[in-house]
């Protein structure tokens, strides 16, 4: 693959923001912006009101990463996914990644590495998730504020293709966090610097 190589765009100057609410948690901001072109609009984004995030990749071997199914209020289904969560204030993510994998898969690890950050929908979210990949694991469980018990669901990632259909798997992060793992573990893929 060849590098890409293209002008980098101008970003647009801010000529205003304004804050709003949604509700208790949730903030929003609208921005005014003036492009290189001239051209002028209001966006809006919702601004990360917490700590950070963390998912976690769990290999209970080479080739076998541990899912977890939990309830998802947003679909109204039981989703199959990562273990994943909010970084609790002056947490890293390797410490939050350690609990989050301890509290809702029972697991936790030895060797953690970064994979990267993802961002959930860049366009109007400043969100950003740290992606983990834990090794070396041993059973230990901390009580989470999960309502009930998650199951855990050995997976391969040599058979990533058949989980991306399955309808109980619609998480973006969570098919893209597995993949990244699949790639670093194989050689191909490198964490950015």
């Amino acid at each position: 693959m060849g590098r890409y190589n293209q002008r980098m765009p101008i970003p647009p100057k801010i000529l205003a923001r304004r804050s709003t609410r949604l509700s208790r948690p949730i903030r929003t901001e609208q921005l005014d912006l003036e492009f290189s072109n001239g051209a002028r609009r209001t966006y809006e984004r919702r601004l990360d009101t917490g700590h950070g995030a963390v998912i976690i990749v769990p290999m209970r071997d080479a080739d076998t990463v541990l899912l977890i199914r939990e309830f998802a209020a947003g679909m109204e289904h039981y989703e199959l996914g990562l273990p994943k969560g909010r970084l609790d204030a002056g947490e890293s993510a390797f410490d939050g990644a350690n609990r989050e994998l301890k509290e809702e898969a029972g697991f936790g690890a030895r060797r953690l590495d970064a994979l990267g950050r993802l961002s959930l929908a860049p366009a109007y979210m400043s969100h950003l998730t740290d992606i983990v990949l834990a090794r070396e694991l041993y059973p230990e469980r901390l009580e989470g504020d999960e309502p009930e018990e998650m199951e855990v669901v050995p997976w391969k990632l040599s058979e990533l293709h058949a989980l991306m259909a399955r309808p109980d798997v619609t998480a973006a992060r969570t098919v893209a966090a597995l993949s990244m793992a699949r790639e670093y573990l194989a050689g191909r893929y490198r964490v950015p610097a």
